[in-house]
Parts: structure tokens; sequence; C-alpha cells
């Protein structure tokens, strides 16, 4: 339990430095948004590339809203590896427009094992990613 702690921990850690460029109008972040269009909010869509850029990038389908990435072990916790899929919901800038899966594995002598993930996760997880859009707005209005 202390390891799964442990994990949970680093990944809110490694969210968080990854979620402090929030400030400032900065014309890179602006442009990535506009250039983004499709069935997805691109404001979601950047937010969830931004947040969670410390995972490695599977699958990117920007139409059909949706990010697979790919297996990631911590530092914290390296018998432990975490994955996420997130779903972005509607075209709208909406609360309950982005869904966010996590996956959860233990190795157990030198076997890969799924493990439980606390449903808390994937909640934080989406409201970073919605902090994140409504800043990128933000700055878009500025």
């Amino acid at each position: 339990m202390k390891a799964v702690s442990s994990l949970i921990a680093a990944t809110f850690g490694a969210l968080a430095l990854t979620g402090c460029v929030f400030g400032g109008s900065d014309r890179a972040e602006t442009a990535a948004v506009e250039e983004i269009a499709g069935g997805a909010n691109p404001y979601l869509w950047r937010a969830s590339l931004d947040t969670l850029q410390s995972l490695p990038l599977v699958n990117a389908d920007p139409f059909g809203g949706t990010i697979i990435y790919d297996w990631h072990s911590f530092e914290a916790a390296g018998d432990e590896r975490i994955k996420a899929t997130v779903y972005i919901l509607d075209s709208r800038l909406r609360a309950d427009g982005v869904k966010v899966s996590v996956f959860r594995q233990t190795n157990e002598d030198g076997t890969w094992t799924d493990a439980g993930v606390d449903p808390e996760t994937g909640i934080q997880l989406e409201n970073a990613i919605l902090v994140r859009a409504r800043n990128l707005k933000a700055s878009e209005l500025d």
C-alpha cells in the first residue's frame, strides 16, 4: 500500500510540475490551441497533452477525441507502472467534457500484473486538465 501511495504522490508531483505553466500569455500555447481543430475541444485537447506530458504518447486522435498513453514507471515506485487514456467527449469546454481512465500494474517476480487504481486518481487528473484548459482559454482572451 505504501508503494501505491508513493506512485500516486510521484504521479501528481510530476503533474503539478507540468501544470505550473498556467500563467502568462504565451503566443506559442495559444497558437497550438488554434491549430488543433476537429471533433475534440481544442483547449481540452491541448490541456490533456500538457497535463500528462510525462507519460509516453502512443496514439492521439483529435477528431475522435482520444489520447492513449503507454506504460510509465516513476523512480519513486519502480516496481509499479501506470498508463492512461483520455477521452474528450465534447467540442465545448465543459466540466463533463473530459474523462480519464488510469491503469496500474505491479511487478511481481518479473511479471507485470494488473492492480487496482483509486477512482479518485482519474477525477483528479480530469480536474487538472480542466484547470489547464480554462487557463489556456483565458490566456487567449487576454
